[in-house]
Order: structure tokens, then sequence, then C-alpha cells
């Protein structure tokens, strides 16, 4: 795939298909070569939380939208495979934030409702879809809602239905999947699916969460893993370096080279 008119045709096919589809969250140009070497690997998807960590800020915008879509773009160019960037709540402009970043080559994007309002959250959305339809290229929208992990709405029920309220809404304004992160377990799952569509919800993935494989059987489109795998990374690091000043060696299965 070179052209972006292909990209963005396969990431939606790939959201389409019957397999799930699994994105390792990168956060670098380095992290992105890493992950697109796996030969199952069929696409990328950034974590704004892992970019603006390595940049030195705070998740949740602080990042200003320049250096998001600089990096963003250093990822795009790293591969021929599609990307999806996590664009946050759009920036205060969703409609222009999904132009820009499709102008770094960018074929999907995941936008937060943040828990706006019904109707504000509705409307992101169908800006969002307006903006990649003028560009004229094929983009699949990760509509999110946060309904899950925050305190709007007191008990599972009560957040099961927002959320399947809200991603229908979502896709009736074109997005091709509804994200709903949380840590959810398999009736809260079988809820959304039944509601929302089968193959139309996205999830994320954290310890505890379902096996991929079970997901895939719950009908699920989508699993991805947010700042976990830079957490993992880091983790790795950490414990590379304190085994180093214990007087310990580097382990001998490193590869020279990752390219």
């Amino acid at each position: 795939m070179t052209s972006i008119t292909e990209r963005g045709s396969e990431l939606r096919r790939l959201h389409d298909a019957p397999e799930l589809l699994q994105v390792v969250n990168v956060w670098d140009a380095i992290s992105a070569k890493a992950v697109a070497a796996l030969p199952e690997t069929r696409a990328l998807a950034t974590a704004s939380h892992s970019i603006a960590a390595a940049l030195g800020y705070e998740d949740g915008e602080n990042i200003p939208l320049d250096l998001m879509l600089d990096m963003v773009g250093r990822i795009v160019a790293t591969t021929d495979l599609p990307v999806s960037a996590d664009l946050e709540g759009g920036y205060g402009d969703p409609g222009e934030t999904i132009r820009r970043a499709i102008g770094v080559g960018v074929v999907g994007a995941n936008l937060e409702d943040q828990v706006r309002p019904f109707e504000e959250a509705v409307a992101h959305v169908r800006a969002a879809v307006a903006a990649a339809d003028a560009e004229g290229v094929p983009f699949a929208l990760n509509a999110r809602t946060d309904v899950w992990i925050r305190d709007s709405f007191p008990t599972a029920a009560e957040k099961t239905e927002e959320a399947i309220r809200r991603g229908r809404a979502f896709l009736d304004e074109g997005a091709t999947c509804v994200f709903v992160p949380g840590r959810l377990d398999e009736e809260t799952v079988t809820q959304l699916v039944g509601g929302i569509g089968v193959r139309k919800v996205s999830v994320i993935a954290v310890p505890g969460s379902l096996p991929p494989a079970r997901l895939h059987e719950l009908g699920v489109a989508r699993v991805s893993y947010g700042p976990w795998p830079q957490r993992v990374a880091l983790a790795a690091l950490q414990r590379a370096a304190a085994e180093l000043y214990a007087g310990g060696e580097l382990p001998g299965d490193v590869p020279a080279t990752l390219n």
C-alpha cells in the first residue's frame, strides 16, 4: 500500500472484516517500526497518552496539537501500513483536527466524547466524518464514548445503556466503530455488541481483560492496548537498568537492530 486512499480503504476493510483487529499502540518512530516489523501487524494505532508522556506532557490535550501531529506524521512515515491516530477530544475543533491529521497521512482516528452532552458529542462525530469526506479519503473513525471510565452514570446498567445510545448515534453519523474503553466483563461486552452491533464495538485491553480470542467470539471488531505497550517497554528498561547496576550483563537475545 502506497497511497493514502489505499491505506484508508484497507483500514476500513480491517474494521469490517470478520476477524478481530488487534492494534498494539505505538508512540514514536522506533516503536512503530518494531511493531510494524511483525508479520501479524495489519495496522498501527498511536496512543495519545504515550506520545504525550514521551514528550514530557500529561495526557488530556496538554501536548500542543502541532507537536502531537508532528510525532504522528513521523510514525506514518515509517510504514506503508494504515495508521490510526488517537486525537483525544479533537482539540476543540474535531473537524479541523481530523483534516490536519489526514494531512500527515492518517487514515483513522479515535475521537473521545469525554461525556459531553449528547447532542454536542454527536455533533463532534458529524464534524469529524464531514471533514474526512471533504478530504476524499476513506477514513475509519473510532468514535469513543467515555461513559464507562467516568462517573457521570452511577450504575453499570446506566453506563451500558448510555454507551449504546451514544454508539448508535455515532454510527448513524458515519463513524466506523464505537470505542468503549474500560475494564469490561463478558456480560457488558455482550450487551454492548448486542446493542451497538456485531463488529461495531471497539474495546481496550488492560491487565485482567478478556483475551482477544474471546473478544472475537463475542463479536468485537477491534481491540487496542492504549498506554500499556509503552508501560511494558519502560518496565523492561527499568529492569534491565537495575540488572546492569547490580553487576549484570545485557541479555544475549537482544537483536542488533529492529529494522
